[in-house]
């Protein structure tokens, strides 16, 4: 009726995180109760119509946006903490691979309903990770409809310091962070197309749910890494992107490669699901990088000094070809895609 559909349509002037419809705890409590914080770095926060955030003198900004859209890029299934972590982490990601440190972020926020026990849980794994970046919530916007989350993330790294994806050169070194692989391996037994024991589900589910950003990898990386990208979609398809704008091409090693997968030691894996999971598997949010081979020591040092594990799985060459290599130094000739949201099924 025309009573409900303009309650419905009667839109939040909240100062600084707007609300599009009314919901049954009110717009102004969901705000204060799960979002409004005491801000420490910005000069002004949610509470006004734009946050204002001083830049650092001899820095520039880095920003990046990520959306997650429940049945594409998570599961209805998964735990409200959770997916609060995962939705920033995914965009601190994003600054790891730019050796950017976090400095605040925006959240959008739609969803079919004000769920207090559902925003409890997201908010506090939301604010957890936040915490643990020093990266504070300085505003957003929230709306009634399908669960979505859109998250602007913002950094900042010192100027001409910044990784990006165009300057690996031929003979550097390719190097993996951490693991990759777990997380397709978890979204294979979601979908039942593969079966894992009880503790290694355990350990792929909180890959995929909960990934880990490398940001303090990332900024230990500032002059030594030539390239650097996040691997959200596929290691060898996001390995593509620094390949293909530095104007280079690869050889992998691909007993090297196998290896990042963490539960090979714990079960027997078809040689056809863990080059699946491991070339081509995405959400896993680790880094992929090139160093010369001259920084061999100073890549340790960056890994030893942020605590994260790296792998060195190849080499830059010319041309534009990537090439996998077994243990016998011949080529793999198996095709493997990255994540596409909008290629054919």
């Amino acid at each position: 009726n025309r009573a409900a559909l303009a309650k419905r349509a009667a839109p939040c002037t909240e100062p600084g995180f707007s609300c599009g419809y009314s919901c049954p705890m009110g717009e102004f409590d969901l705000i204060d109760r799960f979002f409004k914080r005491p801000v420490q770095r910005a000069d002004l926060g949610v509470g006004d119509d734009c946050a204002l955030l001083p830049a650092r003198p001899g820095h520039q900004l880095a920003l990046s946006t990520d959306m997650l859209v429940e049945g594409r890029h998570f599961l209805s299934t998964v735990a409200p903490a959770h997916l609060g972590h995962k939705s920033l982490a995914v965009n601190l990601s994003d600054l790891a691979a730019c050796g950017a440190e976090p400095r605040a972020f925006l959240l959008s926020l739609s969803m079919p309903r004000a769920d207090e026990t559902w925003l409890q849980g997201f908010s506090q794994g939301l604010l957890a990770l936040a915490d643990a970046h020093h990266c504070e919530l300085i505003g957003g916007d929230t709306t009634q409809g399908p669960l979505n989350i859109s998250i602007t993330v913002i950094g900042d790294v010192p100027q001409g310091q910044a990784l990006l994806r165009s300057g690996a050169q031929v003979g550097d070194d390719i190097y993996v962070s951490g693991n990759v692989g777990d997380a397709r391996l978890a979204l294979e037994a979601f979908r039942g197309t593969l079966s894992l024991p009880e503790a290694v589900f355990a350990r792929c589910r909180a890959r995929m749910e909960q990934p880990t950003p490398r940001v303090a990898l990332g900024m230990a990386l500032r002059g030594i890494a030539t390239a650097a990208a996040d691997i959200s979609d596929g290691l060898l398809g996001d390995l593509g992107h620094i390949l293909k704008q530095s104007r280079v091409g690869a050889q992998l090693q691909a007993n090297a490669c196998e290896s990042l997968l963490a539960c090979r030691t714990d079960m027997a894996l078809p040689e056809h699901w863990l080059h699946t999971c491991v070339f081509s598997g995405g959400d896993d949010y680790e880094l992929v990088f090139t160093a010369p081979a001259s920084k061999r020591d100073a890549v340790l040092a960056a890994s030893s000094q942020s605590m994260t594990p790296v792998t060195r799985i190849g080499i830059v060459t010319g041309g534009n070809s990537t090439v996998l290599l077994d243990a016998a130094g011949q080529p793999v000739t198996s095709r493997f895609a990255s994540f596409d949201h909008f290629a054919k099924d």
